[in-house]
């Protein structure tokens, strides 16, 4: 009797066109591949495979057989990952990583989508590593990695800015950013209190760099809160200034908890991915995720 991971093992094998590759999309090893092509052609009776220096090249008869089977092998695979879906979204613990600064603002929207969340705080490469390695499911990540095994779907996009605690008066530096008076508007900056979430300032750095086209601020860091959040509400309550997250600044904003001093159209925006592994029994549920942050974050 064919089993049916000898007809799986076919299609990426003939979508492939190697062995080799075909072995790291399903996860098994290249000899599995070949032992279960060798297995398929004694089955039909056929060769199906013609081996070339680089890869695999399909027989007539293979491509006879794909156009038989490929429409009801992805019916197959459609509905068994369904039910993989639900019974993943309604016994299993989803392990998410994410940075520590963005979890307010878009990690706690996945509450909604999952009973049970197992959240990791890391650095984008950090949380790349604990996905390549099937240490989590997925992953919230602001940068972008080309990898064989893992994909990425963008969700949005944000910016840095700079924000101000609403007990400072800005008409004057609002007056020399108009004016484009880079010179005043540093030495206004330099006279207030900051608020940053790593000792490096890597963020206010990168800040700089694109709005000043300078390397190196010369303010001093008062206060180092590791967590945007806990930084954002902070500041809120006291006296100072801090570069960003827009998405994390936008709620203080609109409930005048804090003032927007500075959204430079010289600052880039950053794409936000979800990354995953590929293959994953999430996707459906993924790509319901993708959407929904999209309209979030638009």
């Amino acid at each position: 009797m064919v089993n049916l991971e000898w007809y799986r093992t076919f299609k990426s094998v003939y979508k492939n066109g190697n062995f080799s590759l075909a072995a790291k999309e399903l996860f098994i090893s290249q000899p599995a591949v070949s032992q279960q092509m060798a297995m398929l052609e004694a089955h039909v009776g056929y060769k199906l495979f013609n081996r070339k220096s680089k890869g695999v090249e399909p027989t007539d008869y293979a491509k006879l057989l794909n156009n038989l089977i490929i429409e009801a092998l992805d019916r197959l695979e459609s509905v068994e990952n369904g039910f993989r879906e639900k019974a993943f979204n309604s016994n299993k613990v989803v392990s998410v990583g994410i940075s520590q600064h963005l979890f307010t603002s878009i990690g706690a929207k996945l509450l909604s989508k999952f009973d049970f969340i197992d959240f990791s705080f890391g650095t984008n490469d950090e949380l790349f590593h604990l996905v390549d390695n099937k240490k989590i499911d997925f992953a919230i990540v602001s940068k972008k990695y080309d990898t064989f095994d893992t994909t990425q779907r963008v969700i949005g996009t944000i910016k840095q800015i700079l924000v101000a605690s609403t007990d400072l008066e800005l008409n004057i530096v609002k007056k020399e950013i108009e004016n484009e008076n880079n010179t005043a508007i540093e030495n206004w900056l330099n006279q207030q209190k900051w608020y940053n979430y790593d000792a490096q300032i890597p963020h206010v750095k990168l800040f700089w760099l694109y709005v000043f086209d300078k390397k190196r601020p010369s303010i001093i860091s008062n206060y180092i809160i590791p967590s945007e959040s806990q930084l954002l509400t902070a500041l809120s309550e006291n006296s100072g200034v801090s570069v960003v997250w827009d998405i994390n600044a936008k709620p203080f904003i609109e409930q005048n908890k804090l003032q927007l001093v500075w959204n430079s159209l010289k600052m880039p925006s950053t794409e936000v991915y979800i990354l995953s592994r590929k293959n994953s029994t999430l996707n459906a549920l993924l790509d319901d995720i993708q959407m929904e942050m999209q309209i979030y974050l638009s």
